[in-house]
């Protein structure tokens, strides 16, 4: 009998809890923008009558601009926090290269952080035709966003698990399904004049369905393609599935999960009016989409490029892990509570209808 031993030099995790709470709160804000821009093209529209009411979009709106302005303030933050040093930042302006996807984010971030913020401030001031002229521009700003950030992590051809072009589609689904779920957690937070009505919150559930539903056939045609394409993506996802049982529950609780959060969607008909169902439904909304990104993160780095086995992951309790998550939990809470408090102290600049 033979005994070899195997040595396995241990590794520096690549992405830290930092990318996980960058990418989190970007598929956030990229969803608001969208929201807000909609909303801002309905707010614009001419009205049947001087005093007809708002249709159920247009009342999304201010929910939608706080959750924008809170996600495009803390996402920077995030990132700037993953790239270890801050002035680090700096260097892809100094040193400029196109044909990389970080070179290229560090453009399309602060013109979309930019044009949200306008798009807000807009709101705020009551500037309607504003509103009309920057919501093209915001869209495409942030359709500039999901595919810079899906793809500066589809392009790692070292890791298969993400090199597939469903992952910016499950990216940008999920993180929309989570604006959704982060507008019904804080839209009790607003002055009870803002907060939406019950035609818009069924709308807002409407919205959510229609995007759980895309996930759900996203994630069924990822499966399918790949299967008759004989798809890296997938196959490495059926090893995981084969060798490591830590694996298999987690793709059965995830799957497990995304039957809840339909259900719970479908439930929503009658009980939306219902303060602690919208909390545990955006609980539930939100809580998905950032665990889909741990295990996207996090987990898959655990999986070994050659060999066998997991690498195992202990989240360190400093910033680069458990404070700096939640520090920047704390930084959304008291952006929310910075902007509920100017809307109520500041009445003449909430905005008006033209």
């Amino acid at each position: 009998m033979q005994i070899i031993e195997l040595l396995t030099p241990a590794y520096e995790a690549a992405w830290l809890p930092w990318a996980v709470q960058y990418f989190f709160l970007a598929g956030i804000a990229t969803g608001a923008a969208l929201l807000v821009a909609a909303c801002g093209l309905a707010l614009a529209r001419p009205a049947s009558a001087p005093d007809a009411p708002l249709s159920p979009l247009a009342r999304l709106t201010p929910v939608a601009v706080l959750t924008l302005a809170v996600v495009a303030i803390a996402a920077p933050v995030s990132l700037l926090a993953d790239l270890h040093q801050p002035a680090r930042f700096w260097h892809f302006y100094a040193h400029f290269t196109p044909w990389s996807w970080m070179s290229l984010g560090a453009l399309l971030l602060p013109a979309f952080v930019a044009l949200a913020l306008a798009m807000c401030a807009s709101w705020w001031l009551g500037r309607l035709r504003w509103m009309r002229l920057l919501a093209p521009l915001l869209v495409l700003s942030a359709l500039s966003i999901v595919l810079y950030t899906g793809a500066e992590v589809m392009v790692v051809r070292a890791r298969p698990l993400w090199h597939t072009a469903w992952l910016p589609v499950n990216l940008a689904l999920t993180g929309w399904l989570a604006a959704i779920g982060v507008m019904l957690l804080i839209e009790r937070f607003l002055p009870a004049a803002l907060r939406p009505h019950d035609a818009a919150l069924q709308l807002l559930r409407r919205i959510a369905l229609a995007l759980g539903a895309l996930l759900a056939l996203a994630t069924l045609s990822w499966f399918t393609l790949g299967l008759v394409a004989r798809s890296p993506s997938l196959l490495a996802a059926l090893r995981l599935w084969n060798d490591f049982p830590v694996w298999r529950a987690g793709m059965v609780l995830s799957a497990l999960g995304g039957v809840a959060v339909l259900a719970v969607l479908l439930a929503g008909r009658t009980r939306m009016a219902c303060p602690w169902y919208r909390a545990m439904l955006g609980l539930l909304l939100a809580g998905s989409a950032w665990a889909f990104r741990w295990a996207l993160f996090m987990s898959v780095q655990g999986v070994p490029k050659f060999g066998a086995g997991l690498y195992l992951y202990t989240m360190p309790l400093g910033s680069d892990g458990l404070l700096g998550m939640l520090g920047v939990f704390g930084l959304c809470i008291a952006l929310v509570a910075a902007a509920t408090w100017a809307l109520e102290t500041w009445p003449a600049l909430k905005p008006a209808r033209a």
